[in-house]
């Protein structure tokens, strides 16, 4: 295993796209980082680069303390597991998990020890003698993985590895991919555009957007402490719904309503708040620093109602999701009123987007 650290890296291509502008990233020894973001945002090209399939324009790229800018692939010491398993079809899954050894000149009885130890830990002793072909998409992404650990790699780095599984073989090879940090440590890059299987498979989130880092730190800090709109909007599901606003005397006013007191200056804002930290009720029934808002359409999900509602400011509609109580149901065009928590309200700068106020230290990086 070894520390990961990408040093001021960019990577420019013709025509002047920057795909990674200024990159600096340390990723601890043991450590499980996801590189969260939308497609384009530059998550891969650090993938890449750090793998020796591509090389950064600018920058330094280090594994265990020694650059490797000059080193080819197989010389990094690192395993990667792509989106599409790249499994040899005509090789059975003890091949496939023992090819990178013999490749190596491992010994015979070595080669054994770590098919079989990898086997165990992943689960897929009873597969060793099936073809690719013969698997499951769960079972084959296994064996991707387990011939990438089986080498004993310094760095393992895995693409996008669960997006061409069905909705709830995600969610259980997702619980497999935990259990195997857990009991295999290895320093391990996951690339995803998933913001549910980069909250719950990190030890810390690099969340980025057009090249750029937005910030860096635990689920608990991107969920709780976004550092900007984007980061809000991006992580959560539903997003966080933003509204425009404005400070007045440290109150924060929402379409005419006073709503609460807040420590920032006066002048113009945006609003955040989450979907499960919104209250709805009649407008009839509200208090007076509620918001007015109009309900657009209910979602029943069981657990939960979604009440997608319309607050007018300026004439503009903006759109605040409530994570209500299950049989709630309002009527298209009912008249509603919102309560915001203080604890819980977001205030982001209206011109860039940068928290204003934020309960603990943000961290960018």
């Amino acid at each position: 295993m070894a520390e990961v650290q990408f040093c001021g890296v960019s990577r420019r291509y013709a025509g002047g796209l920057e795909a990674l502008r200024n990159l600096d990233l340390t990723v601890q020894d043991g450590e499980y980082l996801i590189l969260v973001g939308p497609s384009g945002c530059g998550k891969s090209t650090a993938l890449r680069l750090l793998a020796g399939l591509d090389k950064p324009t600018t920058g330094e790229i280090k594994i265990g303390g020694s650059t490797v800018n000059d080193l080819g692939p197989g010389e990094r010491d690192i395993a990667m597991v792509f989106q599409n398993y790249a499994l040899y079809p005509h090789m059975t899954v003890y091949g496939n998990l023992a090819y990178g050894l013999r490749q190596r000149k491992t010994p015979r009885r070595d080669i054994e020890q770590r098919v079989r130890e990898i086997a165990a830990i992943l689960e897929i002793g009873e597969l060793l003698d099936r073809k690719p072909g013969q698997l499951s998409g769960g079972q084959r992404q296994r064996v991707a993985m387990g011939r990438a650990l089986v080498r004993k790699p310094r760095a393992f780095l895995l693409d996008e590895p669960l997006s061409n599984l069905d909705a709830k073989l995600r969610t259980q090879v997702r619980g497999e991919l935990k259990r195997l940090h857990r009991e295999y440590p290895v320093t391990s890059i996951y690339v995803t555009h998933d913001q549910t299987e980069a909250m719950t498979l990190g030890d810390r989130l690099c969340v980025m957007s057009k090249g750029e880092v937005q910030q860096i730190g635990s689920p608990d800090d991107i969920y709780n402490r976004p550092a900007n709109t984007f980061v809000a909007t991006f992580m959560g599901n539903p997003p966080m719904s933003l509204v425009p606003a404005s400070v007045s005397g440290g109150v924060l006013q929402i379409a005419g309503a006073a709503v609460h007191s807040v420590a920032a200056p006066d002048g113009p804002a945006t609003a955040g708040v989450r979907p499960e930290h919104v209250t709805v009720q009649p407008a009839a029934t509200a208090p007076d620093a509620a918001v007015g808002a109009v309900v657009d359409f209910c979602e029943p999900l069981g657990s939960h109602v979604l009440v997608h509602t319309l607050v007018h400011v300026d004439g503009e509609p903006a759109r605040v999701v409530v994570a209500a109580p299950p049989g709630t149901f309002y009527d298209p065009g009912a008249a509603v009123a919102l309560g915001l928590s203080p604890e819980k309200t977001y205030l982001f700068d209206a011109e860039t987007g940068s928290a204003v106020r934020s309960r603990e230290r943000i961290s960018l990086g």
